[in-house]
């Protein structure tokens, strides 16, 4: 179709600069006359091409354009590059190529490059890939996944799961699928994936309408209302990692924060990381998991 060669024509010419009609002709195999014909088009469209004659001449787009005066605001832009930069930080496949034929395009929202994002944490190295491509293509083309899972207790089980959506939580990417060990639609947290593989089967199940993560969540894992108390001395974290509407300071200058975590290894670590200036205040349970664990503790330097 003519305007998907129009398209491509004008990201041609900007990613090689200076090209002749021949040369175009010979790419979109057509005649030279159909070549000076869309490029009569795109002028028309307001795209200011330039086309010289003689030794040197050719056409090259006028320096210093970019498409986005005619295509996408700057906002649209940035918009598009900030989704950009969020793929290439989740390791998504050819981002890198992608963001490059953007730079060439969207000259104001790559110079000066303003977003930088980076999921990893500080010391992991580069063999830790989130499977995004192979999971993208298991939604897309509803083929079945299998995979060993480790739970918040390191207990390891093998699932098969038909997969139907990939989230980005909080601070983790999560895949929502049909379990069909639990017969039911389950969450999992990708870096507790191991060796996950595509397999051939297809499967023809979708996602509820009324599906919500959250709900599903606290169905599965049963989340609690922690209610802590931490001492002044440790206030300048309290922002950092709670919610602003969290965090209550109280005339006994304590600051009092309720969260929902679930009661496992991770929680309680992440607590402990607040040393003394922390008290679990409800629930009990809770309170008496934090102390048997501080107590370990207190026994390997006895």
């Amino acid at each position: 179709m003519q305007i998907e060669r129009l398209i491509q024509m004008v990201f041609y010419i900007v990613s090689h600069g200076h090209v002749t009609a021949k040369e175009l002709s010979d790419f979109f195999n057509v005649s030279t006359r159909t070549i000076y014909r869309d490029i009569n088009t795109l002028t028309i469209a307001g795209i200011p091409i330039l086309s010289t004659k003689g030794t040197g001449g050719g056409i090259s787009l006028m320096d210093g354009y970019a498409l986005d005066k005619s295509l996408l605001s700057k906002e649209e832009q940035q918009r598009i590059y900030q989704g950009l930069k969020i793929l290439q930080a989740a390791k998504y496949p050819d981002t890198e190529m992608t963001l490059n034929k953007i730079g060439a395009v969207f000259r104001s929202a790559m110079e000066p490059q303003w977003l930088d994002v980076d999921f990893s944490y500080w010391g992991s190295d580069e063999k830790e890939k989130i499977k995004i491509s192979e999971l993208q293509y298991a939604i897309l083309n509803k083929h079945v996944i299998t995979f060993h899972y480790f739970n918040s207790e390191l207990k390891k089980s093998t699932r098969v799961i038909e997969p139907l959506r990939l989230i980005f939580k909080s601070h983790a990417w999560y895949i929502v699928g049909y379990c069909r060990y639990n017969d039911e639609f389950r969450t999992f947290r990708l870096s507790r994936i191991k060796q996950l593989k595509v397999v051939p089967e297809l499967f023809e199940r979708t996602l509820p309408a009324d599906y919500s993560m959250t709900g599903e969540c606290r169905k599965v894992y049963s989340i609690p209302d922690l209610k802590l108390k931490f001492s002044p001395e440790i206030a300048h974290r309290l922002y950092d990692e709670f919610q602003e509407h969290q965090v209550r300071l109280c005339e006994d200058g304590y600051y009092y924060v309720t969260v929902q975590y679930e009661l496992n290894n991770w929680t309680f670590h992440y607590l402990l990381s607040f040393g003394k200036y922390v008290e679990i205040i409800e629930p009990e349970e809770a309170r008496v998991m934090l102390k048997e664990r501080a107590a370990d503790i207190v026994k390997i330097y006895s």
